[in-house]
């Protein structure tokens, strides 16, 4: 196993290729990187080339808690972490949640803690995400399908919460997200279509006919997509609020039905 020296000077060295290499928190990152108690040369060399640090390391922190995460998963970000806590707020006795687009399993895990004995079930399209959320979802249902269509029928009309964390980048600014996302993830996990509310737009054309009497479905966008999302959740029979954090840089479109 071959470590660099943990002393102040190594540390700094460090410090300084995570810096050379456009890494903006390279502090926090050498931390990371040096608890992880692997071969960290290899480890600093994958995260220079530009891997994200959640892929090298094997993991994310999301909500305080700590999420697996492999390559070609989509990473939870931490702006995510506000339509948890919006869907805490909107529901806190809620009996059944469903994850859809749960990539990593990170917003039911969250969830989950959150409101103890909470039924819940995630779906993804993709395999590799449902293999993953379900190493974070062990006493979840994780099912693979595209949105809807992966959920079993008896769900319907039954869901307190519905959280959709679904791709908002319009398909012609792809090109322009940091590398580590635009090289590293899935496109399906970042491309929303031509105005970037393809799938959103699905979610909530479907939702009413899942979410139970007074249940609400929340999804992630962009503040500049909200009006134009929130304008659809109610031609859908949705009663749509937009809630935004400042700090977080974060946006979501709730709907009630």
């Amino acid at each position: 196993m071959v470590r660099l020296p943990a002393t102040t000077e190594g540390v700094a060295n460090l410090v300084a290729r995570l810096r050379a290499a456009g890494c903006v928190y390279a502090e926090e990152e050498a931390a990371i990187l040096l608890e992880s108690g692997a071969d960290l040369e290899s480890l600093v060399a994958r995260r220079v080339a530009g891997e994200p640090l959640e892929y090298v390391v094997g993991w994310a922190e999301f909500c305080g808690l700590r999420v697996a995460v492999e390559p070609g998963v989509f990473v939870p970000r931490r702006r995510t972490e506000f339509l948890v806590e919006t869907a805490v707020a909107a529901a806190p006795g809620a009996k059944l949640v469903v994850d859809l687009c749960c990539g990593s399993g990170a917003l039911g895990l969250a969830f989950a803690d959150r409101v103890p004995g909470v039924e819940l079930h995630a779906a993804d399209i993709e395999p590799r995400a449902v293999a993953c959320a379900r190493r974070n979802l062990p006493d979840a249902q994780v099912h693979q399908g595209d949105l809807f269509d992966a959920l079993p029928e008896e769900l319907r009309g039954r869901v307190d919460v519905l959280l959709a964390n679904t791709p908002y980048v319009p398909t012609h600014d792809l090109a322009f997200l940091p590398p580590e996302a635009r090289d590293h993830e899935p496109a399906v996990t970042l491309d929303g279509g031509g105005d970037g509310l393809v799938p959103a737009r699905r979610v909530a054309e479907e939702a009413g006919d899942w979410l139970a009497p007074g249940g609400v479905v929340l999804v992630e966008t962009s503040e500049r997509q909200a009006a134009r999302l929130s304008a659809h959740f109610a031609a859908c029979g949705l009663a749509p609020e937009v809630a935004h954090d400042d700090e977080l840089g974060a946006t979501v479109v709730v709907g009630r039905r």
